[in-house]
């Protein structure tokens, strides 16, 4: 199966209500936000989404909200991921059913499988509900706690797993992650999920990142991959230092609960997050404000 991305796919959010509810009408204002500011697809229901935290109905309902908004301007990929198997396949006929491109997995992280070969397992059951969609295994060991080296996975999965196209990587382990690149002369496709490290990435051959910060951050990234491609590293090396500088006091604020801030501090409002995630509050959306208008070219 042959599908692949590149460019920056913004991880989207879920916009809520004030109770917590859903605010899928929000759903067209962002869509159009991010397509403005240059992303190239969109990964729904994955971290930044708050999938984990969101109803299997609730779910399916965001992922519907996206593929509609989206009208096939960007991919869409669907992420499907679940501490129930059976969800995650309901999940992923559901994702093929609406219309999405490429469907992504975590794997399980309550009861997590104890070896690679359970893991195939695992990701089996997922993919077989909608075998014709593209699939690519996220691997995010900091929050699944399941830290396979995923070359390893690539490799045992190739005969169990069709539909693998490739992964998201969320990691730090740049040398692991240049070996999924580099494997079976790049048959697969690799995601950068760390927005922070994306010019580390991009050094070692990832020509696809998918990021929280690219909500709001897009067009200075695609200057910095702009600046990689026409080889000015020191261009390229200040874009990056100047995105840290930015993306660090948004992260302080309890990760997604501020980028959920900065979107609101750019006029989308993408509501508040879901317990156990806190909101962030009146006077520390402030102090935001403050520390963003000090970065420079961050306004």
């Amino acid at each position: 199966m042959r599908f692949k991305m590149t460019g920056l796919v913004a991880a989207t959010f879920t916009p809520m209500h004030e109770d917590g509810s859903l605010n899928l009408g929000q759903v067209e204002t962002i869509v159009q936000h991010l397509i403005d500011g240059g992303v190239a697809g969109l990964y729904v229901c994955g971290t930044t989404g708050e999938g984990p935290s969101l109803s299997t109905e609730e779910r399916e309902a965001v992922a519907a909200a996206y593929v509609a908004a989206a009208r096939g301007r960007v991919p869409v990929v669907v992420q499907v991921g679940h501490t129930s198997l059976a969800d995650a396949a309901r999940l992923a006929r559901h994702a093929r059913t609406v219309g999405a491109q490429a469907m992504s997995a975590v794997a399980p992280w309550y009861f997590k499988p104890d070896s690679l070969p359970v893991l195939v397992d695992c990701l089996k059951t997922i993919t077989s509900a909608a075998p014709d969609l593209p699939f690519y295994y996220y691997h995010m060991p900091s929050i699944t706690g399941v830290d396979f080296d995923v070359r390893l996975l690539l490799q045992a999965a190739g005969e169990h797993l069709p539909s693998l196209v490739g992964i998201k990587y969320s990691a730090t382990r740049i040398d692991q992650m240049q070996a999924c690149v580099e494997l079976d002369d790049g048959r697969y496709d690799v995601l950068f999920g760390c927005d922070e490290m994306l010019l580390s990435a991009l050094a070692v051959g990832v020509r696809g990142a998918v990021g929280s910060t690219y909500n709001f951050l897009a067009p200075l990234y695609g200057r910095l991959v702009a600046a990689f491609q026409a080889n000015d590293s020191d261009q390229a090396r200040r874009l990056q230092s100047q995105a840290v500088r930015i993306i660090q006091p948004v992260v302080r604020l309890r990760g997604v609960a501020g980028l959920k801030a900065a979107m609101k501090i750019l006029g989308v409002d993408c509501g508040p997050c879901r317990l156990p995630l806190q909101t962030v509050r009146a006077d520390e959306l402030e102090r935001l404000r403050q520390e963003l208008v000090e970065c420079e070219g961050c306004t």
